[in-house]
């Protein structure tokens, strides 16, 4: 069913170039740890490990990593089925160099990084070739050209692309996040690496990063793509592809939705 609401580009601090560095990374530090204490992609486990079946990928480029939470989380929870665990790539336009290398530290044989700025609209042949493309709880932050521009350039090079949010086109979704985080959001100051005394204030000593969160993720729900959506993105670029959409669960009411593409004979 489409989502009654209509899809409003609205602004996001964490978009912005204007944001100072400590709020921007408050937002994306308290949301990977919110998924991962939260159990948030649990439920999306499954659906990946069928993707990289359908694409016969080892490889995969991260795109949009952030701090690099979600691959980490679906690295960990590959690794605990014992099935095939990838190699993750993270990329993304904005590199978080020591998060990653903490990342690659802890988990060797499974995480690298592209330590230079990537356009996810325009990936490197080197980067391409031979590997599939996942874009986790990012997608919504793309205007609709932006969006069908990844999309197209994974059709282009990529052995598949899976897109994933943790959250439908409903404001009240992002209540489901308050569970694990608010406490992800205040324990930063201390579990940060950088600009502590800054998220200090911001965040224990004035509402300003709380206001900020609530903020970008009502915004963000109502900028996420519905499968209607994402399925006209595709359909101009023919049936060479073999596309799947479907929606997971996670505590106490949180329903995301993961949409995958692979080439036909892949």
């Amino acid at each position: 069913m489409p989502p009654r609401l209509p899809r409003l580009q609205l602004f996001e601090f964490n978009d912005s170039p204007r944001t100072p560095r400590a709020v921007r990374d408050t937002v994306v530090e308290s949301l990977s740890r919110t998924l991962a204490w939260g159990h948030m992609l649990d439920g999306l486990v499954e659906p990946f490990e069928a993707f990289l079946a359908d694409a016969r990928a080892t490889e995969v480029l991260d795109l949009g990593a952030g701090s690099g939470g979600p691959a980490c989380i679906l690295s960990e929870a590959l690794a605990r089925r014992g099935g095939a665990q990838p190699r993750f790539v993270l990329t993304d336009l904005h590199p978080r160099l020591e998060d990653w290398a903490r990342a690659r530290a802890e988990h060797p044989a499974a995480i690298d990084f592209v330590a230079a700025p990537v356009d996810a609209t325009r990936i490197p042949p080197a980067l391409a070739e031979g590997r599939a493309r996942s874009i986790v709880n990012v997608m919504h932050h793309f205007p609709r050209e932006a969006a069908a521009a990844i999309l197209e350039d994974a059709v282009r090079s990529a052995r598949g692309v899976f897109v994933a949010e943790c959250f439908e086109r409903n404001p009240l979704q992002f209540a489901n996040f308050a569970f694990a985080g608010l406490p992800a959001l205040m324990a930063n100051p201390w579990l940060t690496s950088r600009d502590r005394l800054a998220k200090i204030a911001l965040t224990w000593l004035t509402p300003a990063a709380l206001a900020v969160a609530l903020w970008d993720g009502v915004v963000s729900t109502l900028r996420v793509w519905s499968e209607d959506d994402l399925r006209a993105m595709v359909a101009p670029f023919g049936a060479g592809w073999r596309w799947e959409y479907g929606t997971f669960r996670f505590s106490p009411f949180g329903r995301g939705y993961y949409f995958y593409g692979v080439p036909r004979e892949a």
